[in-house]
């Protein structure tokens, strides 16, 4: 379900506060505290994740709470049972060989536990989580990934007159066969710092995985076919178009009832802004409790066939706005006898300044500062680390 579903889930108890309101906490006792379970399963090969944690009391900080040393397993409708092995904390994985298979029921089996230290150290279960059976139906392939330029004016709302970019996905299912779907996306793209005396790493990729509910059932559509489905909107104040940029989606296969749940936090979703946004209740999802149904254990459990698909956008747009539009700030000059300190921090004037440029050349000599570090470090906004799957022009 991607990392944002245990953040989504962590935040579902917590009143909605937005901007500079004043938050108001309820005075109505001790919130209980849910466990949140969420996990996907594909019938792609590699290791398959599922994250365990505990949601917060009303009014809260939005922390990940991790469960550990949980038992978890899979299992299927032909008896067969899948262990997971925790690699990070309340992060579990399936084998790198797993993969479902379309057609098939499977669950997921926890067992919280607790570390009993009388009359010796034992580890016994408190909790038997399991998800109700889900099956896995196939999903048809991503007919078509492409992007049209959109006008940006101020009149609608933009800060900035240019060109933004819509992302759009067609699909189709000849054989009927799905009849619900859900994608997501991770969209990457080149960050390139300007090119100062003193710039510490230029080159750096960005990553982000989606944060948005995407789902649409076709059961009332005639000829199974969904085109031009709105994925992503880029405006102009983005750093998105400047360099390269990729997106690449994920096209899923869910059940009717996978789909009411993601259709309902998507309602909610339109009242409070975005998955990062603070939930008024909680929505219920396919797992139980077994040894106490009135336990109420949020998240949800899929099992779903994948198909993706990925575009690079090497396009010209116009307006876009240049993130580094403010680098230089203020002017230093030299003293005489004084050396130029290495690239690092400038305290001056009790603030804090990056230097940019220096002038040797001739008198007075001088340096050029910043207050924004991402003008002489891309890593401010991503990793100097190329991803695999990145391919230049």
């Amino acid at each position: 379900m991607g990392k944002y579903i245990y953040q989504l889930t962590i935040l579902i108890v917590i009143e909605i506060i937005s901007g500079c309101v004043t938050e108001f906490i309820p005075d109505i006792g001790i919130d209980p505290e849910y466990y949140v379970v969420e996990g996907l399963i594909t019938d792609q090969p590699g290791s398959h994740t599922v994250k365990i944690s505990r949601s917060i009391p009303l009014g809260g900080e939005a922390e990940f709470e991790p469960v550990t040393n949980c038992n978890v397993w899979i299992s299927d409708d032909y008896n067969n049972n899948y262990q997971l092995t925790e690699a990070t904390m309340g992060t579990y994985l399936t084998c790198q060989d797993f993969r479902g298979e379309a057609g098939r029921k499977y669950s997921l089996n926890v067992e919280i536990m607790k570390k009993r230290t009388i009359p010796r150290i034992t580890w016994v279960v408190v909790h038997t989580l399991i998800s109700l059976p889900v099956e896995m139906y196939p999903v048809p392939d991503i007919d078509s990934l492409y992007y049209e330029k959109v006008e940006l004016m101020t009149q609608d709302g933009f800060r900035f007159p240019g060109q933004g970019c819509h992302v759009f996905l067609n699909t189709s299912d000849p054989g009927a066969a799905c009849k619900y779907y859900r994608w997501d996306y991770t969209e990457t793209w080149k960050v390139l710092a300007p090119n100062y005396q003193r710039s510490i790493n230029r080159l750096c990729w960005n990553i982000k995985e989606s944060e948005d509910i995407n789902v649409k059932a076709v059961s009332s559509l005639n000829e199974n076919r969904i085109e031009r489905l709105p994925v992503k909107f880029i405006t102009n104040e983005s750093d998105r178009l400047l360099e390269r940029y990729r997106i690449e989606v994920n096209q899923y296969s869910i059940g009717e009832d996978e789909y009411i749940y993601w259709s309902n936090l998507e309602k909610i979703m339109e009242q409070s802004g975005s998955l990062y946004d603070r939930i008024p209740a909680p929505v219920s999802g396919n797992m139980y409790c077994k040894d106490d149904p009135g336990l109420q254990i949020l998240g949800y459990f899929s099992a779903s066939s994948k198909r993706s698909k990925a575009i690079y956008i090497d396009d010209y747009f116009r307006g876009l706005v240049d993130p580094y539009r403010q680098c230089t700030q203020d002017t230093l000059f030299k003293e005489p006898g004084a050396p130029f300190p290495e690239p690092g921090i400038l305290e001056g004037d009790g603030k804090y300044f990056w230097i940019i440029e220096i002038n040797l050349e001739q008198y007075p000599l001088y340096m050029i500062l910043s207050e924004d570090k991402a003008c002489v470090d891309c890593t401010v906004n991503g990793s100097t680390i190329r991803p695999d799957y990145w391919e230049d022009k």
